[in-house]
C-alpha cells in the first residue's frame, strides 16, 4: 500500500471513510506490525470493549503487553491530539507532499472544509515533520556547493545582489551534497565568514570538495576543506569545468518561487520551517508523490508541536 502506486486518485475511498484512513495511516506508519510508541513492544494487542460494556469503545486503540499502556496510531506524530480527521490529515499530507512549490493555508482550508487557523496549524504541523535532524554519521561529502539568497518582498528603490545587514530581507543559506542531491537550507541572522564555518564544518565532511561563488565569506571556510573551488559571479563566469554553484541555484529557484508566487510572504520566525519543506521535497523529487507522502508520515514519528510554540 505504500510502495509508491498511491496517488490522489486511489486515496480518494480513504478520505471519506474514517476507519479505512485510520487502517491507511497504521499501515503507512508500521507497515502491518503495531509497535507501541511508549516502549518499543511489538505485540500489542487491540482493546475492544466488553459485551456488557455501556460506553462505545475507541477504534483503533492498542494496549502494549510490556508496558501495559494504551496508545492510538497518532500517538508520538504530529497528529497526536488533533481533533482535525485522519481522513484529512491524510489528502492534506498528499497534497503537501505532491505540490511543487507548496500549498497554502487557504487553499487547504477551501480544500478540506476547515477553518484557516487550523488549515495554518496543520501545514505547519506537516512542516515539523519535514525538518531534518542531525546529519551525524552521514555529513556530506563529494561535491558539495554552499550559496546564500535573500527572502523578502521587494522594496522600492533597492538594488539586485546582496543586500546589507539593514535590509529587510533574510539571508538563506542551502548546501547540495551534488551527487545525492541531498540540502539542508536555513535561515542566518547574517551571512559572515563564522556563521558560514559553522553551517558548512557542521554538515560536511572535511574531505569533500567545496564549491562556493567568490563572495570574500567563503575564503576562510574553503581553508578548512580538502578543496574549494570558486566561480567568479563578478567576472561573470558561472561553470569552469566541474566547478559551478548551478544545482543549489535551481533548489533556490524553486524556494523563491514556492515563496513568492504560493506563500506571498513568509515571516522570519517562520521561514525555517518553509526552508524544511522544500528541502524535504528537492531531496525526494526522484520518488512518486505516494512514496514522498510516506516518507512524510515515517518523518513524523516522536514529533509534536503545539499551537502556542510553532516558531
Amino acid at each position: 500500500m505504500t510502495n509508491g502506486a498511491l496517488d490522489l486518485s486511489k486515496l480518494a475511498k480513504y478520505f471519506s471513510d474514517e476507519d479505512a484512513a485510520r487502517a491507511l495511516l497504521e499501515d503507512m506508519r508500521w507497515g502491518g506490525n503495531p509497535t507501541c510508541p511508549h516502549c518499543g513492544g511489538l505485540e500489542p494487542y487491540t482493546l475492544t470493549p466488553k459485551a456488557t460494556s455501556k460506553r462505545p469503545g475507541r477504534k483503533g486503540l492498542y494496549k502494549c503487553r510490556a508496558c501495559r499502556k494504551q496508545f492510538t496510531v497518532t500517538v508520538g506524530t504530529i497528529f497526536e491530539d488533533s481533533h482535525i480527521p485522519i481522513s484529512k490529515w491524510l489528502l492534506a499530507l498528499h497534497l503537501l507532499a505532491s505540490s511543487k512549490k507548496g500549498i497554502s493555508a487557504h487553499q487547504l482550508h477551501r480544500n478540506l472544509g476547515i477553518s484557516y487557523k487550523g488549515a495554518w496549524f496543520m501545514a505547519m504541523r506537516l512542516r515539523h515533520a519535514m525538518a531534518q535532524g542531525p546529519m551525524g554519521d552521514l555529513m556530506m561529502k563529494g561535491d558539495v556547493e554552499v550559496d546564500e539568497t535573500y527572502v523578502g518582498g521587494k522594496r522600492k528603490g533597492t538594488r539586485r545582489g546582496r543586500p546589507g545587514p539593514e535590509s529587510h530581507k533574510t539571508p538563506v543559506v542551502a548546501l547540495v551534497e551534488r551527487k545525492s542531491g541531498r540540502v539542508r537550507a536555513f535561515p542566518m541572522p547574517r551571512v559572515t565568514a563564522e556563521n558560514l564555518k559553522q553551517a558548512v564544518y557542521s554538515h560536511v565532511q572535511r574531505d569533500a570538495t567545496l564549491m562556493t561563488d567568490d563572495y570574500f565569506a567563503y575564503r576562510s571556510v574553503g581553508e578548512g576543506m580538502a578543496a574549494h573551488e570558486v566561480v567568479k559571479h563578478t567576472n561573470d563566469e558561472y561553470v569552469r569545468g566541474n566547478a559551478h554553484t548551478n544545482t543549489v541555484e535551481g533548489f533556490f529557484s524553486l524556494l523563491k518561487r514556492g515563496v513568492n508566487g504560493v506563500y506571498h510572504h513568509v515571516s522570519r520566525g517562520h521561514l525555517a520551517r518553509y526552508c524544511d519543506e522544500f528541502a524535504f521535497r528537492y531531496e525526494n523529487r526522484k520518488v512518486s508523490d505516494g512514496a514522498r507522502a510516506a516518507k512524510m508520515v515515517l518523518a513524523a514519528e516522536g514529533k509534536r508541536l503545539t499551537y502556542k510554540q510553532p516558531a
